[in-house]
């Protein structure tokens, strides 16, 4: 908590209206108990108002009897189960999980708080329209009806990419996959989610390091780690339960933690060194402590030379990264990077923690791969206590990325290639003609036709510029038209001046969500808007996957409140307005009339999603698991005896093949001491065999119990032909293959026998090449898969990790200064990228970074988290329990600059961002950040300019915490790979209010 509000911002009093009316009237306990989250601080406070509160009369009925449902927290990503007390169908209480290897029995205070949601207070309770200006209650017939045939409308008019459906890191992973199963049937890659905007350069540079982007060991795995380097993140706040697991090898293995980090946030206050750098120069300081360490020779060089390629080149750049330089650039003493170098050699097996401070840079996939490249040095990578512990926000941005609610894949990573359309039309036993013909087609540069069903979409970073752009410039037919917000909090993306224009020039805007968020209020539409209530993942059931990796399962607690229904209900809804729903669901069973099986959702994506291993969590699996975490340690995460003996808790991926197999999970990427059937892994041959005449496959090393003792590439049909394994395939896999190869046209039944068409012996000319090429990730039947690990080798192949990456625009990461950087005379040294059109939308880098605004906005402005609130916050500022933490928004300005501006601590400032938006807040004056640096946390809204739009929220949908948005002041800027936005460096000027 930062500080008690005091003075006279207008949410307070709306707080002690709520308050004072539950006071004036005697008021029953345990009706009270039940009604309402304010059990402690809403007692006390009718305490001190004069409430009288009768004791309740006796009750001659017996108690109902209490259920204990197990569900999981919905705000951050590790994982923290809740029980939930239910009786009679109401949610009446809540105790952490003991028994969860992750929480530990533990909670941060939003975990503590989420019985909140359930009861809904400030929830959006129906659907509603805007017409004329007001908020008017409608049926969802009457919703989905007049929505349906506007798109549809636009549909035919400008094509299907013109509607633009923008899904949900707070989906389940049911729900994520049939949101991206229903864009591809509706015919557009104009789908993304919140991944875009927080880890999509993670996502990226790690996935071309070493074959996947995720996390690469687990909270509980840092219990081994002998050093902890964390850097753009402040788990302590973002991540409070994580600090059990962080804080336990501190103490216990007395291992140092090193915080790098522009500003002195709550988890440096726990570092044994904290470094302070200037925002925007990740690269640099790496570089500089990698200096020191192949100064030293401390680089673990056997590592480097039987895992890693590319390392000769980065050690070229950095020794240009001398100390002299990388001080005049991130403003770091020598001494202490040298400290830090010294303790990260000394101390093996180390963690590097990174969150998003290092993603949301222009240049932010040149950081994630520079922190990659650091442990590769170090050898900390496939070890317990090492790796790349990547913490990610929302609860399931990691499910849904993985389900590919994104722009540029389908579910699982296989991207948008034919040879992708053609496998997800295999598994949802399509026809993949006519999923094309969903799709638009347009004339590209060259005259030939180009098809925007492999054409990636607009990402939801860039949908204002959908809207915005001439369509000529454009690379889709059509502006966007339509805008589906479907969980998702606007005030969390910059540019929100131009945002606002962008809503209001929409034919269409349409909210999905449990409250109405910004979405509704910061636009000044008097019609055309939607506001659909979704229930919460408390309101449901489903699988949601934490940042290591694991899934867990959810059941469901309460039945949806108010008029609100889940996500997968209201998909199956659109379906069959949209005319698709007996095809979208052919092989998904209905508990009701609209409402898709969850767990035959969890089954179809078991069976196609091969690349990352999501195929042997089945339902049945992961609700073992869950009724069964008080077996599992808490360290490995593995369980000791019990029905899931020897799995890896949540079974986190890759658990290879099919649910049969039976396997474990993978709990540390990339370790080679434990077989392949066991958990262990190689790193993944996903970039070819050779490079400039050198060797990409691993270079004399391999998993335990491989019989293939070198490196190894990808598997296929044709490499278990040539090794002569293809003999133990059963005739069921073996079919299958060839089914998949086109060889034959009936798709087999599991189980069934080896037919006519099916052989063993060689294959005719002209369908060998098809045959040979079916690989491991496009068998339907995890043959493949089963057959190589059977072998002791990885699907994937036996690889070197890769520290150049040949088809990024930086092959080797370097430094390039911000768009909006105040140090100009780096900018010549470090020039940021050429204009460039990609991503359907043209961006600019060059022609902005060119101007200089820093003599009229001087001072750094970065952004971050706050442990009460989570994401755009209008979830968390709706809990009475949180908002009476955490009231005003806020600016930390150091005492310097706030001297030299005339500003004192608790005084109304104006934040104003060189793009012209600006913010009306109070000053926090702080040593928290360095002289010439300021800080907003990004968790506000409901103020806009100066203005309270308190007045614009459906009644009683409005939080009880409203403030200014800092992404108003935020600017343009946006990764040159990924598109992921700026956030953590761009430049401001602060005035007295």
């Amino acid at each position: 908590m930062l500080r008690k509000k005091t003075n006279g911002v207008a949410r307070r009093p709306q707080r002690n209206t709520l308050l004072t009316e539950a006071a004036s009237a005697s008021v029953d306990r345990r009706a009270f108990l039940r009604g309402s989250g304010l059990v402690i601080g809403g007692l006390s406070a009718i305490a001190a108002t004069g409430g009288t509160v009768t004791q309740a009369t006796a009750q001659t009925v017996a108690p109902k009897p209490v259920e204990l449902k197990k569900s999981v927290c919905t705000h951050c990503s590790v994982g923290c189960t809740v029980i939930a007390e239910v009786s009679d169908g109401v949610w009446i209480g809540q105790e952490p999980g003991w028994d969860s290897p992750f929480n530990l029995g533990a909670h941060c205070a939003k975990g503590a708080s989420v019985r909140e949601h359930a009861h809904g207070e400030r929830r959006l309770k129906y659907p509603m329209k805007k017409e004329g200006g007001e908020w008017k209650r409608i049926s969802w017939e009457q919703a989905i009806d007049e929505i349906g045939d506007q798109m549809l409308a636009i549909r035919e008019e400008s094509g299907p990419d013109s509607v633009y459906w923008l899904g949900s890191a707070k989906h389940s992973n049911e729900q994520a996959y049939l949101f991206r199963k229903f864009a591809a049937y509706w015919g557009t890659n104009n789908v993304d989610h919140q991944a875009r905007i927080c880890h999509s350069t993670t996502v990226a540079g790690v996935a071309n390091t070493w074959g996947y982007g995720a996390m690469t060991n687990s909270y509980n795995d840092i219990h081994n780690s002998k050093a902890i380097l964390i850097i753009g993140g402040n788990p302590a706040e973002a991540h409070p339960v994580s600090l059990l697991h962080v804080l336990r090898a501190k103490e216990q293995n007395n291992a140092p933690l090193i915080v790098c980090d522009p500003r002195f946030t709550r988890t440096a206050a726990h570092a044994d060194e904290y470094v302070r750098f200037r925002p925007g120069s990740d690269v640099a300081l790496v570089w500089g402590i990698l200096w020191h360490i192949f100064e030293n020779g401390w680089e673990d060089k056997e590592f480097i030379r039987t895992r890693v390629w590319g390392m000769d080149q980065i050690r070229e750049e950095v020794a240009r990264w001398t100390p002299d330089e990388v001080e005049r650039v991130t403003g770091a003493p020598e001494s202490q990077l040298r400290r830090v170098a010294m303790q990260l050699a000394n101390n093996r097996p180390g963690t590097l923690i990174w969150c998003m401070g290092g993603t949301q840079h222009t240049n932010g996939n040149n950081n994630t791969r520079a922190y990659c490249i650091l442990q590769l040095a170090l050898g900390n990578m496939g070890v317990a206590g090492g790796g790349t512990n990547i913490f990610r926000g929302h609860d399931n941005v990691q499910g849904a990325t993985d389900l590919g609610v994104l722009a540029d894949t389908l579910p699982g990573y296989y991207g948008l290639s034919a040879g992708a359309w053609g496998h997800w039309a295999r598994v949802w036993e399509e026809d993949p003609e006519w999923l094309k013909g969903r799709f638009a087609t347009m004339k590209g540069a060259d005259g030939k036709d180009k098809q925007m069903m492999n054409l990636t979409g607009i990402p939801v970073s860039r949908w204002i510029d959908g809207v915005l752009e001439a369509k000529e410039n454009l690379e889709q037919p059509d502006n966007t038209r339509a805008m589906v917000l479907w969980g998702h909090a606007p005030n969390s993306q910059t540019r929100m001046t131009e945002m606002k224009t962008a809503m209001e020039k929409l034919d269409l805007l349409v909210v999905v969500d449990p409250y109405p968020t910004v979405s509704a209020i910061l636009h000044d539409r008097t019609d055309g808007c939607y506001l659909l209530p979704a229930a919460t993942q408390f309101e449901t059931r489903g699988s949601v996957t934490a940042s290591n990796r694991s899934l867990q399962w959810r059941e469901q607690v309460v039945d949806p409140l108010f008029e609100s229904k889940p996500d997968h209900v209201i998909l199956a809804m659109f379906s069959k307005k949209f005319g698709f729903d007996d095809r979208i669901f052919r092989n998904i069973s209905m508990d009701g009339e609209l409402e898709p099986n969850v767990e035959d959702l969890t089954r179809e994506f078991n069976r196609g999603m091969w690349t990352i291993g999501y195929t042997a969590q089945s339902p049945e699996r992961l609700k073992l698991h869950m009724e069964n975490q008080h077996t599992f340690d808490r360290t490995t995460l593995q369980a000791v005896g019990g029905p899931a003996d020897g799995d890896y808790y949540g079974m986190p991926w890759p658990a290879w093949g099919t649910p049969e197999m039976n396997h474990p999970g993978t709990p540390n990427l990339y370790d080679m001491s434990k077989p392949v059937a066991e958990g262990g892994l190689t790193f993944r041959a996903r970039f070819g065999v050779e490079r400039d005449g050198q060797n990409l496959l691993a270079d004399g090393v391999y998993s335990a119990g491989s019989e293939i003792q070198d490196g190894y590439p990808e598997f296929t049909m044709q490499m278990l032909i040539d090794l002569g394994w293809d003999k133990d395939l059963t005739a069921y896999e073996r079919r299958m293959i060839e089914y998949v190869a086109g060889f034959i046209k009936e798709r087999p039944e599991m189980g069934a026998e080896v037919g006519e068409q099916s052989q063993t012996g060689p294959y005719p000319s002209d369908f060998a090449d098809a045959i040979g090429g079916v690989n491991w990730k496009t068998d339907l039947s995890g043959g493949i898969q089963r057959v190589a690990i059977a072998h002791g080798c990885a699907p994937f192949g036996n690889a070197k990790a890769r520290a150049v990456v040949w088809t990024f625009p930086d092959p080797v990461p370097i430094h390039r200064e911000p768009l909006y950087t105040n140090r100009r005379d780096l900018v010549a040294d470090y020039p940021t990228y050429a204009d460039k059109l990609f991503w359907r939308v043209p961006t600019m880098y060059e022609s902005i970074q060119k101007n200089d605004f820093s003599k009229d906005y001087p001072i750094i402005l970065t952004s971050g988290r706050l442990v009460e609130y989570e994401g755009g916050g209008d979830e968390t500022r709706s809990n009475p329990w949180l908002a009476e933490l955490q009231q005003d928004m806020f600016v930390e300005i150091n005492p310097r600059d706030a001297n030299n501006l005339g500003v004192r601590d608790g005084s109304q400032v104006w934040v104003e961002g060189p793009e012209g938006g600006k913010v009306k807040v109070m000053a926090m004056v702080t040593e928290r950040v360095g002289e010439g640096v300021a800080f907003m946390p990004f968790h506000f809204g409901g103020h806009y300019q100066g203005e309270d739009l308190r007045s614009k929220y459906p009644d009683g949908a409005d939080p009880y915490v409203l403030g200014e948005s800092a992404n108003v002041a935020q600017t343009y800027g946006y990764d040159s790979v990924t598109q992921m936005q700026e956030t953590k460096a761009t430049l401001c000027k602060i005035m007295p209010a």
